[in-house]
């Protein structure tokens, strides 16, 4: 669908309880802000387009932004904090909307806000879709 971010978390090692645990938070953090809405995906169904579930899944969220893509910079500023403050061994993140997927494994600071800007404005230039 259009407008929707994927938001797929996955970290090696991890226990399954603690990972939905953080999940939970970043979506708490997420319906904080002006978006339609935040799903989790239930492990075992994957949203077309995506890869297959990884075994080291934290966790998936949908977020629906709406007719626009004006939240976009808003989620992932709030994506790129909560993975600042997340424990010493932070998540692999990969971002997908409309088709385009970015993805980021143990990158330092610097690195991750230059990917997630790139994407936001990439995806800002190509505007909105009615």
């Amino acid at each position: 669908m259009e407008n929707e971010l994927l938001i797929r978390l996955s970290e090696e090692g991890a226990e399954a309880e603690d990972l939905e645990q953080l999940t939970g938070f970043l979506r708490t953090e997420l319906l904080a802000l002006d978006v339609d809405d935040v799903r989790t995906v239930p492990a075992g169904r994957t949203p077309p387009g995506a890869r297959a579930v990884d075994v080291a899944l934290v966790g998936t969220l949908l977020v629906s932004l709406g007719g626009g893509l004006t939240g976009l910079s808003q989620v992932v500023t709030v994506v790129r904090e909560w993975l600042g403050r997340t424990r010493t061994a932070r998540p692999s993140l990969s971002l997908t909307l409309n088709g385009d997927t970015l993805e980021i494994t143990a990158p330092t600071d610097a690195q991750m806000a230059e990917a997630l800007r790139i994407f936001v404005e990439k995806h800002s230039a190509l505007g909105t879709r009615p």
